[in-house]
């Protein structure tokens, strides 16, 4: 009888375990790394800066999103990012048990970043998007809740690899690059 209820227990251990495994899967992971996206204006300075809150989790609500996991790994300007951020990046996706990945990051150093972690092999059962802000969340007529929605949806549809989305556009890190004289994104071609 103990042994009966022992495996019953076991099954509905792996039953749950299998249960949140396939969660996992179909949550989006968002990864917030600062940029424009989450800067405020400061009015004493008139400077954009961060303040101690993400915008990400305000959006998402918002908007009705799918099911999806934030963390707030750093409140960088990518114009200011290095290695050692990008590391910091593929640490924390590498760790994800989701199998769709979005990353806010900065526009001055995105490409910089996807083209990073296209090399590392290790990621590559994973849909990792990137996508930002040409204009903050906190002031009117952000780009960023449509940036936010077509990278999600882009997850929804991709299997595997690593790529951005900006102004509606899906990009591979090779073949992309940010005209700053039209404030867009564009493929090199």
């Amino acid at each position: 009888m103990k042994e009966i209820e022992a495996i019953n227990k076991m099954k509905t251990v792996l039953r749950n375990f299998e249960q949140s495994k396939d969660k996992a899967q179909d949550t989006i992971f968002i990864l917030s790394t600062g940029g424009t996206l989450d800067k405020v204006h400061n009015p004493i300075s008139e400077a954009l800066e961060f303040d101690e809150n993400s915008h990400i989790e305000q959006i998402m609500v918002q908007s009705n999103a799918p099911d999806f996991r934030h963390m707030n790994l750093m409140r960088k300007d990518s114009a200011d990012m290095t290695q050692d951020d990008r590391q910091a990046i593929l640490e924390a996706v590498r760790a994800a048990p989701e199998k769709k990945i979005l990353i806010t990051h900065g526009t001055s150093t995105m490409v910089e970043t996807a083209q990073f972690l296209t090399k590392q092999t290790e990621l590559s059962d994973k849909a990792i998007v990137l996508t930002g802000a040409m204009r903050p969340f906190s002031l009117m007529r952000s780009d960023a809740p449509f940036n936010l929605g077509c990278a999600i949806g882009a997850l929804n549809v991709l299997d595997k690899g690593v790529f951005i989305t900006m102004n509606g556009n899906l990009f591979t890190p090779d073949n992309v690059i940010k005209n700053v004289a039209e404030g867009r994104f564009q493929t090199l071609e």
